[in-house]
C-alpha cells in the first residue's frame, strides 16, 4: 500500500452518476481523501456513514469514494447507508486503480496533497483518525451515542 511522502498515481475512473474525473483535476484547491470500498466489506459500511459526516463538513478535505464494484450496487450501498459524495468505479476485472495504489484491503484511505503527494495512508476502520479528519472539516465525527471501535480491520 502506498504511503506518506510518495507520489499518488494519476488516473481517470467513471463516476457513477456522471463523466469521467482525473485525480489530477481533484487536488488543485484542496487535497482529497480517497476512499475505496467494496460494497460487501463489514469494516466499509461501519467506515462509509462517518466519511459522509465529514464530508458534508464546510471544510476540509474533498472526499472521493472509489468503488469496487459495478454502478448498480454502488448506487444500492449509496443509497442504503445515506452517502453523498462524489464516487468513482474502479471495477473488476483488474481493479487498475486500486492495484496502482497497492491495496490489499478496503477500506483504504489516502489523503492526497498539493501536488499529488500522499499525505497519509490508512487501512481499515480508525476512530482517532476519523476524528481528526472531522475537526479539519469543521464537524463532529463521532456523536455521543455512536458506538463505534477505536479499530477494525478491513
Amino acid at each position: 500500500m502506498l504511503s506518506a511522502a510518495e507520489q499518488a498515481p494519476d488516473f481517470t475512473l467513471a463516476a457513477w452518476h456522471g463523466p469521467d474525473v482525473a485525480l489530477s483535476a481533484l487536488w488543485q484547491d484542496r487535497p482529497v481523501l480517497l476512499a475505496f470500498f467494496k460494497v460487501s466489506c463489514p469494516t466499509c459500511q461501519l467506515t462509509f456513514p462517518y466519511l459522509e459526516r465529514i464530508h458534508r463538513g464546510q471544510q476540509g478535505p474533498r472526499l472521493i469514494a472509489i468503488s469496487q464494484d459495478n454502478a448498480v450496487q454502488t448506487a444500492a450501498f449509496q443509497r442504503e447507508f445515506g452517502i453523498s459524495m462524489a464516487t468513482l468505479l474502479d471495477a473488476a476485472p483488474g481493479y487498475a486503480v486500486s492495484s496502482a495504489f497497492g491495496i490489499t484491503s478496503v477500506p483504504s484511505l489516502f489523503l492526497v496533497g498539493a501536488g499529488g503527494r500522499i499525505v497519509w495512508s490508512e487501512a481499515g476502520f480508525d476512530r482517532a483518525r476519523l476524528t481528526d479528519l472531522g475537526r479539519e472539516a469543521g464537524v463532529e465525527t463521532f456523536a455521543p451515542g455512536d458506538r463505534a471501535p477505536a479499530f477494525q480491520p478491513g
